[in-house]
């Protein structure tokens, strides 16, 4: 069984991320880490997912998402540019790192109340893994996206 690590993003994590690639296709959804490793955004915290000890994905945490989403409270976080290793596919990485989410971000983000994200309605499997994880589908949809419509899901941490 695939052993699962969530860790804030270091130097020498990074090194390691810029290896981490997504299939041509998937890039619409996410980008590539290479798009988001050096950008210096005080809101937004990068980490990285760990699979067996190996880097094989990221994920940010964006503190101002309200700023940008209108059906997001201040005290919601978003989460954004979630993505695994076209190699490291298929493996129940992705469904494993969103079943940790809510204890790793619950600890990482006291202040947070909830945790929300928009998934794609052509990526299906991304919304199953988030669903996998304890996300909520809202049953609204965010229509901004620059890849289509997208569900409006939230995973809640804390009650404030």
């Amino acid at each position: 069984m695939t052993s699962v690590t969530l860790t804030p993003l270091t130097p020498a994590l990074a090194d390691k991320l810029r290896q981490v690639t997504v299939a041509p296709d998937q890039v619409v959804f996410s980008g590539q880490p290479t798009e988001f490793i050096d950008l210096n955004d005080p809101a937004i915290d990068v980490h990285v997912i760990l699979s067996d000890g190996a880097t094989v994905g990221m994920f940010r945490i964006d503190r101002g998402f309200h700023n940008h989403h209108q059906f997001a409270a201040r005290s919601i976080f978003g989460l954004r540019t979630f993505l695994v290793d076209q190699h490291k596919q298929g493996r129940g990485i992705a469904k494993a790192c969103c079943q940790q989410l809510h204890s790793y971000l619950s600890a990482a983000y006291p202040k947070a109340e909830a945790i929300m994200l928009t998934v794609n309605l052509r990526n299906p499997g991304a919304y199953r893994a988030y669903v996998s994880g304890g996300f909520i589908d809202t049953g609204a949809q965010y229509m901004d996206g620059g890849a289509g419509p997208q569900k409006i899901l939230k995973l809640p941490l804390h009650t404030l």
